[in-house]
């Protein structure tokens, strides 16, 4: 089983990876400073809020898929607990 995870993650890594270049790439021909990062946690709004407060962020941008009813109890909201574990203005594009 942990061979299958390391493959997994030896792909998930390399897809993150690829579009993060591309994004990277985009924001170089807009002429915007961009500088991306790729951090394993396995709580995605602890990434966030840490990486944020390392780089010394001041704003945090964020999308909100506007989940409803169960389902966003269920999934729960990366964008809530980020808004809710950190001090660094958060702006939410719906």
């Amino acid at each position: 089983m942990s061979a299958a995870f390391e493959e997994y993650a030896k792909h998930a890594k390399a897809h993150s990876a690829s579009i993060l270049n591309g994004i990277a790439d985009d924001a170089k021909v807009a002429g915007v400073q961009c500088e991306t990062v790729q951090v394993v946690q396995d709580h995605p709004y602890k990434a966030i809020v840490a990486t944020a407060k390392d780089k010394g962020c001041d704003l945090i941008v964020m999308a909100s898929h506007g989940r409803s009813g169960i389902a966003a109890v269920v999934l729960g909201s990366v964008t809530a607990k980020v808004l809710t574990h950190t001090t660094i203005p958060v702006l939410v594009c719906h």
